[in-house]
């Protein structure tokens, strides 16, 4: 995957960047080798046209230019006018040194390269990220130039959530695994737990005797889950007077690999936390074949996730 394609905002302050758009030869190269740059959207006209600072210079993004799907009308206008005071993914499309705004800019060609080099991605490729908004079926981040798909709840992690803001903040920068393409609708199909390690990797994190801090994930007749870390929960015998959510600490009893089991003990409740615990990767790079959750070996409730070979 080309670096020249990352999530918006993530050009913006990079030397390659600035050095792209200092000048108007450097611009002129740009226009030529059709190179991604960065700005920044200072205005949004009443015909929402955008206008783009883009180093010392002022380039202009025609309505149907700003975002793919606006100039066939399967993007909301919103797309437009929420990019004001954002970083901008642009490549350069016509240079006129008499105008006011000297650059033509295109967004929606940024994304159509970006979107071609995601699309040419094999199942099992690491991408790089950003949340861009959150909802209880799942997370929306862009993987490249405002290209967004959607990371599904279930996905989001071995631990069971009831919204994604469970497990992300908006604006959080984070890992995801490509797990299938649609070529011919341009979608892309994301997941996520497969990059926050294995049962073993994170009960490694932990050992008998620890008091912890955990979230409550589920309630049930016989205890309350309580998630550890995003892919490692155990099961505590009490549960009255918790809800979903909460924040609680809780002393580990025993760990149990060969059950996939952690039991715990409940503490007690801990004061809310306003943002979800920051994420531990195991992977955030290259490309998965296969990967198993549970324990090597372990037949009955086996978790694994398979990677098809691509095209």
């Amino acid at each position: 995957m080309s670096n020249l394609y990352l999530p918006e905002g993530r050009l913006l302050h990079t030397d390659e960047n600035q050095r792209a758009a200092a000048t108007l030869p450097a611009l002129r190269r740009a226009l030529e080798q059709e190179t991604v740059l960065e700005g920044r959207a200072v205005l949004c006209t009443p015909q929402h046209d955008l206008l783009v600072n883009l180093g010392p210079f002022t380039g202009k993004i025609p309505r149907e230019e700003t975002a793919l799907g606006i100039r066939e009308g399967t993007t909301r206008e919103i797309a437009i006018l929420s990019r004001v005071g954002k970083p901008i993914a642009v490549t350069v499309t016509g240079l006129d040194q008499g105008a006011d705004a000297p650059l033509l800019l295109s967004r929606r060609r940024a994304q159509e390269l970006a979107l071609e080099a995601l699309l040419a991605c094999p199942p099992g490729t690491v991408l790089p990220a950003t949340v861009t908004h959150l909802e209880g079926f799942g997370a929306f981040v862009d993987l490249g130039c405002g290209v967004v798909s959607m990371i599904g709840i279930e996905n989001c992690s071995v631990s069971r959530l009831s919204h994604a803001g469970e497990r992300f903040t908006l604006g959080q920068e984070i890992f995801v695994v490509l797990t299938g393409a649609d070529r011919a609708q341009g979608r892309l199909f994301l997941s996520h737990k497969e990059l926050l390690g294995t049962w073993l990797e994170n009960a490694a994190r932990f050992a008998p005797g620890m008091t912890v801090a955990g979230w409550v994930r589920g309630l049930k007749p016989y205890g309350t889950f309580v998630e550890l870390a995003p892919n490692r929960t155990g099961l505590a015998d009490q549960t009255e007077g918790l809800e979903e959510n909460d924040r609680v600490s809780v002393y580990i009893k025993a760990i149990l690999p060969d059950r996939m089991k952690v039991k715990l003990s409940l503490i007690h409740r801990l004061d809310p936390q306003p943002a979800p615990d920051p994420l531990v990767y195991f992977i955030t790079s290259g490309r998965l074949s296969r990967w198993e959750y549970s324990p090597p070996g372990r037949a009955r409730g086996k978790i694994e996730t398979i990677f098809g070979p691509g095209d």
